[in-house]
Parts: C-alpha cells; structure tokens; sequence
C-alpha cells in the first residue's frame, strides 16, 4: 500500500539524462556510494542551512539591532553575501564546514569527478559566478525543494555543482 500511494504522493522525479539507472546516488557523476565524495543526503544539507542562517541572524542582530525592522532583510542579505564568499573562496559555508560537506564542481565529468573523491585531483573551485547564481536561485526556495534521481536539488543542477560528504 505504501508503494502505491508513495508512487503518486512523492510527485515526478527528474531521471537520468542517458535513461540508464544507477545502483546508487551519485553513480553516474563518478561518485562514490558512501563516505568522503560522496552526496550528501537531505538532512545534513538541511542542518547546514540552518547553522548558516543562524549565524547570519546572530551578524544581523549585532549589526542593526534585535528590535530593527529590517532584521529580516538584513539577515537574508548577510546569509546571501556569505553563501557567495564562502563557496568561492573555501568551497563550503561555516555550516556545510560545520556537517563535514562541501560544494563541488560534477560539470567535468564522471572520470574528473572519481578522481577528485579519490583524492587523485585537487577539487575544482566553484567560482563566484557560479556560488552567486546558486544562492540566487537558493533564495526562491522552490528550487532547493525539488529533487533529481540523484537528490540533487534544482539550484545544483543548474549551475553544475553537487555537495558532497567530507568525512
């Protein structure tokens, strides 16, 4: 029963461009199943969106005060400008440091991609206009809220990246 009404409730999944299936997540990026390099599940994303967005409550406090009206807007702002800089720069938020993820580049290719969880290559840096279009797109929220076959949200699709596990 479960699997009838999961088929439905669950809602569409975006499916591998070559049609072929995976024995695990991440199989057709070069990815390993599990441990260091692989994605990271829904949960420590989540985790890590929080511990970025209470740090940015906390910057946002000092800076205009807890009873401002503009506490709001000046916390998305601060969460937005240190998303950018710390995914260009160091390549993780404090809160994705925090959880042991990352944000890598997939966009070179499955052999690129195995040779950087192996350790073999030193990862590629996501650059700025890539961290800048993926908080963009982070702001509407929709897009982090829809998944591929991979659990891969919108926003890391379209700019080519995927967080993966450090430790």
């Amino acid at each position: 029963m479960g699997r009838v009404t999961g088929s439905w409730l669950s809602g569409p999944q975006i499916g591998p461009e070559d049609g072929v299936e995976n024995d695990f997540r991440g199989q057709d990026l070069g990815l390993p199943a599990s441990g260091p390099g692989s994605l990271a599940t829904g949960w420590p994303r989540v985790a890590g969106l929080l511990v970025d967005w209470l740090i940015a409550g906390g910057l946002a406090i000092l800076f205009v005060g807890f009873e401002s009206s503009i506490l709001g807007t000046t916390q998305l702002g601060i969460w937005f400008v240190m998303g950018i800089f710390a995914v260009s720069l160091f390549g993780f938020t404090p809160g994705q440091y925090a959880l042991g993820m990352r944000v890598a580049r997939v966009d070179y290719g499955p052999e690129r991609n195995a040779a950087e969880a192996a350790g073999k290559e030193t990862p590629a840096s996501v650059g700025i206009v890539r961290a800048f279009f993926r908080q963009l797109l982070m702001v509407f929220l929709v897009p982090a809220l829809i998944n591929d076959y991979n659990g891969r949200a919108l926003h890391d699709r379209a700019t080519g990246t995927a967080i993966l596990r450090t430790r």
